[in-house]
């Protein structure tokens, strides 16, 4: 069991990297959820893939989550004439004059913390069979090279999902999937305005990654029994549905659940924590429609600090109450708070809530932020 000076250590890394996310946010409007997913994924020491249009602020939110943990960062955009030494580093020629083929891997991917590829699908044969490498065993072997990589998470990402067959498999390695659409029209005037001084750079909290780090050496703490029944039944109604997952991807799924749990400061999951298995299914289509089969499992699916990613998962007034709340008191403690983002909020909150349904406290906070409003300069 553990003791209370082991928990409170477990609350404030989960609180810190609440923390990292919200400042690594700052001004992208709308990504918050792209954050929470890589924080989670990282914590698993699972890999993300990213799927969504260009300009939609996906290579972005990597940078900032990734200077925002800290540690080591490689960033590569992919295409068809990509040669692996672009990824993994060259052949030290001075040990292959001696006879001995090394690879300098000095500031290459193989040393990275975190990782971001993008157009990932655009490697050739040789480099993402070295990738199913590093992202399945976390080492890299090339002649007479062999290193463990300390590589948390890789985010990869493409426009669209791959036809190819062999290119899907790839991307079945990434274990959890996102997909990113343009932002909605209620949340046009605050993109525009942070578009506006998208030329602030956000000071980011130091010390991230040792938080993960502490969360994900927990992992395999983590009790899993009251988790495990609902897990089950879901996977059963998914097959019901006629959606597949293999004996693999179900497996690591509890690797998300555990994350959730740990994220939330606890060691115990439960039936809360499954919203990560929407994440774990394939293509979009196939997580909208197991949004619908799963949605009285999920109903009660929330998180303390993943409000977006529980929210996007389920669709739930909960979890969406829970994000409101949290934007409404950022605003609130916000001296110089602009207008539009308080009436984009104040937008959202009579769109996803009838007066007679508003949650008290999210009523509370929309009172103070009308008065807020209308109170003179």
């Amino acid at each position: 069991m553990d003791t209370p000076a082991s928990m409170i250590g477990l609350s404030e890394a989960a609180r810190h990297l609440r923390h990292t996310i919200q400042t690594a946010t700052d001004g992208l409007i709308g990504r918050e959820q792209l954050a929470e997913l890589i924080v989670l994924a990282a914590v698993a020491q699972e890999h993300l893939l990213v799927i969504g249009p260009p300009g939609t602020g996906k290579s972005a939110v990597v940078r900032r989550v990734a200077q925002a943990l800290g540690g080591s960062y490689f960033e590569y955009l992919l295409g068809r004439f990509t040669e692996p030494s672009e990824l993994f580093g060259a052949v030290d020629l001075k040990k292959l004059r001696e006879g001995t083929v090394e690879t300098d891997v000095t500031g290459m991917l193989p040393e990275a913390d975190v990782a971001f590829l993008d157009e990932v699908f655009l490697g050739s044969t040789a480099i993402l069979n070295t990738l199913l490498t590093i992202l399945n065993e976390r080492r890299f072997r090339r002649g007479h090279t062999q290193v463990q990589c300390p590589l948390r998470v890789c985010v990869g990402a493409a426009n669209a999902l791959p036809e190819d067959e062999a290119l899907s498999a790839f991307g079945d390695r990434f274990l959890m999937h996102a997909f990113i659409e343009p932002l909605p029209d209620h949340h046009l005037e605050a993109m525009l305005a942070a578009g506006w001084r998208s030329d602030r750079t956000p000071v980011l909290p130091a010390g991230g990654l040792a938080h993960m780090d502490t969360l994900s050496q927990r992992l395999k703490d983590v009790q899993l029994a009251g988790a495990r029944p609902g897990l089950a039944n879901a996977i059963r109604k998914l097959r019901q549905a006629g959606i597949q997952l293999s004996d693999r991807r179900i497996v690591k799924s509890q690797r998300l659940v555990a994350a959730a749990a740990v994220l939330a400061g606890r060691l115990e999951a439960g039936e809360q924590d499954l919203w990560p298995l929407l994440y774990a299914l394939p293509t979009k289509e196939i997580q909208l429609n197991a949004r619908e089969v799963l949605a009285p499992l999920l109903a009660n699916c929330t998180h303390p600090h993943l409000f977006s990613a529980v929210e996007e998962a389920t669709m739930q007034p909960l979890s969406r109450a829970s994000r409101l709340e949290e934007t409404a008191r950022a605003l609130l403690d916000t001296p110089s708070a602009e207008g539009s983002s308080i009436e984009a909020v104040l937008r959202e909150i009579d769109a996803n809530f009838s007066s007679d349904k508003l949650p008290p406290q999210l009523a509370e906070l929309r009172a103070r932020l009308m008065h807020l409003m209308v109170a003179p300069a």
